[in-house]
């Protein structure tokens, strides 16, 4: 299980600190939400920033993309640092483009997926990435409570993983807190991106190490459910 703190619930006025805070608290990746003011409503960080803080830590860079012309930004944020490079199935026509200059970028794949997206538009490309995200609140802004029915669109991608021998890593972000990492961990999602229950906690080695129990106990479950459905 992997725990990603997002920095968009940092203090922004220390945000080296705030880095160095995710890796001595047992953090696995560091996760940069990319807005760009048009696919969503609010700006964000750039790849100078990202530049600027790669030296700061050596865990990963976890670079999601809410940008309506990311394929300008690929290059940019991959120079900067980014391992991973997440961009939307809404894109529609420009995804294999974008999945293809994400891979001759040596970066991982991510592809992302908004609340009122039908999931059946990631699946032609479940075997090009290396992470599905699906986001469980509409992409923005921090701090918004999980939205529910997103539960069985992760619970469909686990099950289409199972059946197509896939090891695409599940990511989910948005109110993921003590209580909903649990719910997606049953429903098989395996990287867990959590901003304000992290940065807001007095301890955040101690609200890691929680959430990371109990994505380990339930997503034990998930696998028992899962191998039991192909039985």
């Amino acid at each position: 299980m992997i725990i990603a703190p997002s920095l968009l619930a940092s203090d922004y006025r220390k945000l080296a600190g705030e880095c160095l805070r995710v890796k001595r608290a047992g953090g696995d990746w560091l996760h940069w939400d990319i807005m760009d003011g048009n696919f969503v409503p609010n700006l964000t960080f750039g790849p100078a920033i990202v530049k600027a803080l790669r030296p700061v830590v050596d865990i990963p860079f976890d670079v999601h993309l809410m940008c309506l012309n990311p394929d300008i930004f690929i290059e940019k944020f991959a120079e900067a640092g980014a391992d991973t490079l997440t961009v939307h199935v809404e894109l529609l026509d420009k995804v294999p483009s974008l999945i293809w200059k994400i891979r001759a970028m040596n970066c991982r794949v991510g592809l992302s997926i908004n609340p009122p997206t039908n999931i059946s538009l990631v699946k032609p490309f479940l075997e090009d990435i290396d992470q599905l995200l699906v986001m469980t609140v509409n992409p923005g802004f921090g701090g918004q409570a999980f939205i529910e029915e997103m539960v069985p669109k992760i619970r469909q991608a686990a099950v289409w993983r199972k059946e197509m021998g896939l090891d695409f890593g599940i990511e989910v972000d948005g109110g993921i807190d003590f209580e909903t990492v649990s719910e997606c961990a049953w429903a098989g999602a395996d990287i867990f991106v959590s901003g304000t229950t992290l940065f807001r906690h007095r301890s955040m080695k101690v609200a890691i190490r929680k959430m990371r129990r109990l994505a380990e106990d339930a997503g034990a479950k998930c696998e028992y459910r899962l191998a039991g459905a192909n039985q």
